[in-house]
């Protein structure tokens, strides 16, 4: 096989922080073991392979996990940790080429294309990078070659769990061809359904049709990149000059608050912020950030980086409470702050094989998206304080709302304007 031209490798840890727990739990290997809060709204952030094979995922609640898998081991979230040894793999990556493109703390898209003659072919750079990791952090790493981003990032969910799969030029048409249409990265359930309607089943399907009649059908944008995509074309390079966009919201209580109550409603009121915004700026966020600021100053951060791209109130609300509920009992706060990070343009979405995507559920996104566009409008046209989620209408704590000055996140120009990453097109 010549894999001389595969100089794109997508890396991605597999079940990156129930690994590491791993390494801090030996006696839980082989037991299905979730990384998760406690809290009746926590949310699973990862699962071991054991716990995955009764239906356990993340991003499912941990009520839900429990049923798939009674007795599954619980160990609560330690993100400074899991930071700590993200940048050890990164900076595996790194000793490999400096064309690293991290995409979250457990994935990256390196060009090993200048990384010279004493490290190899791709596929011997690869199969070094993987067993390194293995050897001096104990973890996995599955990893996926191809001449495109797209079929490395398709690559690497196909080899997974601990696996390498090469894919050289002449072999893209004979992978792409049989898959479903929703194996095209940024294909999500309302695309599929309108692709499915124009009788267009396959990869392969989308291939074979010409691009004019593909753009008449669904757009000039929507049409040119899924033809390309389906032919196997995709220029984007690896991008490492391109800081990473963020948006969000915080909140300053007037008077320092422990009421559950009042901080679930006041992320909710973030959340729907910062969707809006996203909405607006056309973009959507692979990871969901919480902060917390107590009354005695002592600030902390969570996040959770999620199988596809939110943009949605209702998605970044439940996020953050689950993220809240991982920080145990609650202590008097001064602050509470929303963001979403990781930002991409929604036809950048993941392009991970959804064959279990429910279609009752697909139908719930879809009427929930519509009812958060109309939100939308109406808001432009009457302004934010017209239409909000009943909810709000509660009597909240007071607070300084700090979203109402002027404020410069990462990833922003000070005009308010988001700089998309190097994913846009």
């Amino acid at each position: 096989m010549d894999d001389s031209a595969c100089t794109i490798l997508h890396v991605d840890m597999d079940a990156f922080f129930a690994l590491v727990e791993l390494r801090r739990h030996p006696e839980l290997r082989g037991r299905p073991m979730m990384v998760a809060g406690t809290g009746p709204r926590s949310v699973v952030l990862s699962a071991t392979y054991a716990a995955r094979a009764t239906g356990v995922r993340s991003g499912i609640p941990t009520g839900r996990a429990r049923a798939l898998c009674p007795g599954i081991v619980v160990v609560p979230p330690e993100h400074g940790l899991y930071s700590e040894v993200s940048d050890q793999v990164m900076s595996m990556f790194r000793d490999v080429t400096p064309l690293v493109e991290p995409l979250s703390v457990d994935e990256a898209f390196l060009d090993v294309s200048g990384a010279g003659r004493g490290q190899g072919r791709p596929v011997q750079i690869a199969i070094r990078l993987r067993q390194r990791i293995a050897d001096e952090l104990g973890l996995v790493a599955t990893v996926g070659a191809a001449a495109t981003k797209f079929v490395a990032k398709l690559s690497s969910g196909l080899a997974k769990p601990d696996g390498l799969l090469v894919v050289p030029p002449g072999e893209v048409e004979q992978l792409l061809r049989p898959l479903p249409v929703r194996a095209l990265w940024g294909v999500g359930p309302a695309q599929e359904k309108a692709l499915l309607a124009l009788g267009l089943t396959t990869v392969g399907d989308i291939a074979a049709t010409s691009r004019s009649w593909l753009v008449k059908q669904i757009g000039q944008a929507a049409g040119s990149k899924l033809h390309d995509l389906a032919n196997g074309i995709d220029g984007r390079s690896v991008t490492t000059d391109v800081a990473e966009a963020s948006i969000g919201a915080e909140t300053t209580f007037a008077v320092d608050t422990a009421d559950r109550r009042i901080l679930d409603r006041e992320l909710l009121a973030l959340a729907d912020r910062t969707a809006r915004r996203a909405r607006a700026g056309g973009v959507r966020g692979r990871t969901v950030a919480l902060k917390v600021r107590y009354d005695d100053f002592s600030t902390v951060f969570r996040s959770v980086t999620l199988a596809e791209p939110l943009d949605l109130s209702r998605d970044i609300h439940a996020a953050v409470v689950g993220l809240l509920d991982t920080l145990g009992a609650t202590r008097p706060v001064r602050l509470v702050g929303v963001r979403l990070e990781g930002l991409v343009l929604p036809g950048e979405a993941s392009a991970q094989l959804a064959f279990d995507v429910d279609p009752m559920a697909s139908l719930i996104d879809a009427d929930w998206r519509r009812a958060e566009t109309t939100v939308d409008e109406v808001a432009a046209r009457f302004g934010s304080a017209a239409i909000r989620p009943a909810s709000l209408l509660a009597v909240s704590a007071p607070r300084h709302d700090r979203t109402r000055a002027p404020r410069v996140m990462p990833g922003e120009s000070p005009d308010g304007q988001i700089r998309h990453n190097g994913l846009a097109e």
